[in-house]
This record gives structure tokens, C-alpha cells and sequence, in this order.
């Protein structure tokens, strides 16, 4: 996990930010065994990833490619494990006629045709 890490920040300096990942192919490389809990936990190996510094480093680098999800770099890709959805809204603020929202990763984001809400229920560890 170290040496993709490191691949990952290396992206995120050379792009200035938010690495480009909708331009990159590379190949895909096999799985992990990192998973996004139902409760927005990242785990690796079954551990929570304690570093929150790191988690949203891996969070600018997740690209959906239908169902699966995947850490990508330029030169690798690797699946992922998502329970349900990889990032949740923690808070809404509407200004005018727009919605935005912040999620767990700090980031703010406008709600519309290419990012529709959805919402649930959430399940506590009772079940209910």
C-alpha cells in the first residue's frame, strides 16, 4: 500500500491538486484489500486507515467505472471495496436556487444533473 501511496502523491503534486484522474488508462493491476465502509470508514487489511491525511489522498484518486471502484495512478489501477457509497454528506447549505454539500472528505460539492442526491436511511451497528 506504501509504494501506491506514494504514486498517489506523487500525481496530486505533478497535477497541482486534484489529480487528473478521468484522463488516465492505466492497467489494472489486480485487488487490494482496502474497502470504504458502510459508515465512510477506509480500511486496509480489515484495519481502520488511521491517517486522515492519507484517506484523502486515496479519495482523489477513487474513479467509479460502473459498479466497481477503483485507486488509480498513471500507471496502475487497483479495485476497491465499497460497501455502499465511497464518500457521505455530512452537511447542506443552499444558496439561491443551488444545493451544495460538504462531504467526509472536505469536499464541497454542487448537487444537479451530474451529481444527483441520494439519500436513506443509515443503518446503526443495532441494526436499526
Amino acid at each position: 500500500m506504501l509504494a501506491f501511496a506514494s504514486k498517489a502523491a506523487d500525481a496530486a503534486k505533478t497535477a497541482g491538486g486534484l489529480p487528473p484522474i478521468e484522463k488516465w488508462d492505466p492497467p489494472f493491476c489486480g485487488d487490494i484489500p482496502m474497502r470504504i465502509a458502510s459508515d465512510g470508514l477506509w480500511l486496509y487489511e480489515g484495519t481502520p486507515i488511521g491517517r486522515a491525511p492519507l484517506v484523502r489522498l486515496f479519495s482523489t484518486i477513487l474513479k467509479r467505472e460502473g459498479d466497481e471502484f477503483f485507486l488509480v495512478t498513471p500507471v496502475e489501477k487497483v479495485r476497491i471495496e465499497v460497501d455502499d457509497a465511497p464518500f457521505q454528506a455530512i452537511s447542506a447549505e443552499r444558496e439561491g436556487d443551488a444545493l451544495f454539500l460538504t462531504t467526509n472528505m472536505g469536499e464541497r460539492i454542487e448537487i444537479g444533473p451530474d451529481r444527483p442526491l441520494r439519500m436513506r436511511a443509515a443503518v446503526g451497528a443495532d441494526g436499526v
